[in-house]
C-alpha cells in the first residue's frame, strides 16, 4: 500500500508547528528572504555555489527543527519526471558546444563535461527549490502567508493590482496541494480495488504510467471543481467580501530579527551573484577524474 500513500510525500502546503525561531518570524520577512534566495540560486551558474546554497537550506531546516528526512519526501513524487529529464539531457546535451572534456563517445552518443555539468546543476537547483518552497509552508500557516503576500503586494494597489484577491488565490491554491494529493490517493486505492493496474513497478515506464494515470485525471479534476464550488458557497455564506476597505483581524508587526533576516538574505544573494566562483574542472583533474 506504500505505492498509494501520496499524502505523506507531499511537503508543499504542510505546516509543522515546532515553535522554532523561523516559525516566529514575520511572514513578510520569510517571503522576502525566500525571494532573495530563489533569485540567488537562479543566477548562480556554478556547481560549487549551488552546493553551498543547498547546505544553507539544510542549516535553515535544522534551525526550524524539521526532520531532513521528511523534507526529502517532497522529492520522491517528482523523481520519475526528474529521471526522465536527466536521461534526455544525458542523451542530447552531449552534442552541445562547447562540449569540454569528452569522457565517452560512441557514434552520435557521447558523455561530455558539459552534459554532466548541466545535469548536476539542474539537479542541485531543483532540489534547492523544492526544499526552500517546502520550508516556507512548513514554517508558516496559510493565514500568515496570505496576510504576508497581501501586505507585500499592497503598494501595487495604486496601479490597480488586486493584492488581497491575488494573495487569497495563491494561498488557496497552495493549500489545495495536499488536499488534491489526498484525493488522488483515494481515487488510486478505489481503482486498484477494482483491479486497475496502478502502483506497480512498471509505473516507472512513461508509457505505462500515462496509461495507468489517465483514468485518474477526470475524477480528480471533477472532485477538485466540486471542492472549489463548496469553498465558494462557504465563503459567500459567511459574508466574505474582498477588495478595498476590508480590515484584518491579524496585524503583522516586524521585529529587529525580521529585518536582520531580510538583510542577510539580500547580502547572500549579492554574494552568490558577484563572487567569482571557481570551476570544479581543476579539482576533477587533480583527483584524476578527467585524465
Amino acid at each position: 500500500m506504500e505505492n498509494f500513500e501520496l499524502l505523506r510525500n507531499v511537503t508543499i502546503g504542510q505546516y509543522i508547528p515546532t515553535g522554532s525561531v523561523i516559525h516566529r518570524l514575520d511572514p513578510r520577512a520569510k517571503l522576502l528572504a525566500a525571494s532573495f534566495l530563489i533569485l540567488a540560486i537562479s543566477f548562480a551558474s556554478s556547481i560549487l555555489a549551488n552546493i553551498i546554497f543547498l547546505i544553507v537550506i539544510l542549516i535553515i531546516t535544522r534551525i526550524s527543527r524539521i526532520d531532513v528526512k521528511y523534507l526529502l519526501r517532497g522529492f520522491i513524487l517528482g523523481l520519475p519526471i526528474l529521471i526522465f529529464i536527466f536521461v534526455m539531457q544525458f542523451l542530447f546535451m552531449g552534442r552541445a558546444e562547447p562540449a569540454g572534456y569528452v569522457f565517452f563517445e560512441w557514434g552520435w552518443f557521447r558523455i561530455t563535461q558539459r552534459s554532466l555539468y548541466i545535469m548536476a546543476l539542474s539537479g542541485l537547483r531543483l532540489l534547492s527549490f523544492v526544499f526552500l518552497t517546502s520550508l516556507i509552508t512548513m514554517t508558516s500557516t496559510t493565514t500568515e502567508l496570505t496576510h504576508g503576500v497581501e501586505q507585500l503586494l499592497r503598494p501595487f494597489r495604486r496601479v490597480r493590482v488586486p493584492s488581497h484577491e491575488l494573495a487569497l488565490i495563491l494561498m488557496i491554491a497552495l493549500r489545495f496541494v495536499p488536499t488534491l494529493a489526498e484525493e488522488m490517493e483515494n481515487i488510486m486505492k478505489a481503482q486498484a480495488s477494482r483491479g486497475a493496474d496502478i502502483g506497480t513497478g512498471r509505473m516507472w515506464r512513461p508509457d505505462k504510467a500515462a496509461k495507468a494515470y489517465l483514468p485518474l485525471i477526470v475524477p480528480l479534476f471533477l472532485n477538485a471543481f466540486r471542492r472549489a464550488e463548496d469553498l465558494v458557497w462557504a465563503m459567500e455564506a459567511r459574508g466574505y467580501v474582498g477588495g478595498e476597505g476590508r480590515t484584518n483581524f491579524i496585524q503583522l508587526k516586524s521585529r529587529g530579527i525580521d529585518y536582520v533576516v531580510v538583510i542577510a538574505a539580500f547580502l547572500f544573494m549579492i554574494f552568490m551573484m558577484v563572487f567569482p566562483w571557481p570551476s570544479i574542472s581543476p579539482i576533477l583533474r587533480q583527483i584524476g577524474f578527467m585524465g
